[in-house]
């Protein structure tokens, strides 16, 4: 049993951790969202010897001679790029012009100045997920070191539940709340950002794993202090129902030898019958005469861990 309580803890843990390292890998990244945006293509500067497909050729290289007349090449479809971005709670990234590399910005400058306050929480909440979630799996540790009383761990156990299972409940408001400020941010966000086509990416499937790890590793820990409440409760029975026979045995003025010991079960039901328990007098059994046994076997404390 002593194992098993040590497995059940150490799984615990384990999901504790998986989940605090795929919460701050989701936080810290930028690719909660993703997709494309069109924009119309810049103007080519400088000398053009070739097409270039980002940006709008003319005719003439001398764009700055007003006595030519400018012809742009491109039409319809042609003017426009399709430039990738992503998303994350704090940055939004997007293709460069030349369509190599990523320029960056924050994003509560994208998000509406009147639904800023969602963004501010959902960053609050996300922090309050990461440090309830690491104190979890902190008190989750300190409860396998055997140096602890069984009470203590108990304790450690209650509050380490405690703290991972509210961990994840602000995890899933703050999950939530970056959804809705990334939508008012596509609906009423400035021009200039908002996206043509989008959907989530890897970050926020790391988030929701991050939930849902946290949530086992809750189960698991309450499933274990459950557990040990129960023992302790089925072993305090054991012990108030002997002192309860012992009692009547002291009241029936039994000889002193027979005092310290615990009776075992009615000879009767050893044989398939439910008779009640007839507890001996001068010991001899009142229903037959007969001199009655006493034994510990069957009285003794149960084996195995108190603590699980």
């Amino acid at each position: 049993m002593g194992t098993e309580c040590s497995r059940r803890g150490s799984l615990a843990l384990t999901l504790n951790i998986v989940a605090f390292t795929c919460a701050l890998s989701a936080v810290t990244t930028s690719f909660w969202c993703e997709g494309t945006r069109k924009v119309v293509k810049p103007f080519c500067t400088g000398p053009v010897t070739t097409r270039q497909s980002y940006c709008i050729r003319f005719n003439s290289s001398n764009i700055n001679d007003s006595r030519l007349v400018q012809y742009v090449w491109e039409s319809g479809e042609e003017k426009f790029l399709m430039r990738k971005f992503h998303t994350g709670i704090f940055f939004s990234c997007e293709q460069a012009a030349d369509m190599n590399g990523f320029n960056c910005r924050d994003f509560k400058d994208i998000a509406p100045d009147h639904e800023k306050g969602v963004l501010w929480l959902c960053i609050t909440a996300e922090c309050l997920y990461l440090i309830l979630l690491f104190t979890g799996g902190v008190l989750m540790w300190l409860e396998l070191c055997p140096c602890l009383s069984v009470m203590n761990k108990l304790k450690l156990n209650a509050f380490a539940a405690m703290f991972t299972a509210l961990s994840g409940l602000l995890g899933m408001v703050a999950h939530m709340m970056f959804t809705t400020a990334f939508q008012l941010a596509v609906a009423m966000g400035p021009e200039d950002w908002r996206p043509k086509t989008w959907d989530y990416s890897w970050s926020y499937i790391l988030a929701w794993g991050s939930f849902a790890t946290c949530m086992a590793s809750a189960v698991t820990a309450l499933n274990r202090y459950t557990k040990t409440i129960v023992e302790f409760k089925y072993k305090r029975r054991n012990i108030e129902k002997k002192l309860r026979i012992k009692q009547r045995l002291l009241e029936m003025d039994l000889p002193e030898q027979m005092w310290d010991m615990y009776v075992t079960a009615v000879p009767a039901s050893r044989e398939g019958n439910a008779g009640p328990l007839d507890l001996p007098v001068n010991g001899h059994n009142p229903s037959t005469g007969a001199a009655y046994v006493v034994g510990l076997d069957s009285m003794t404390e149960p084996q195995g861990e108190a603590y699980c």
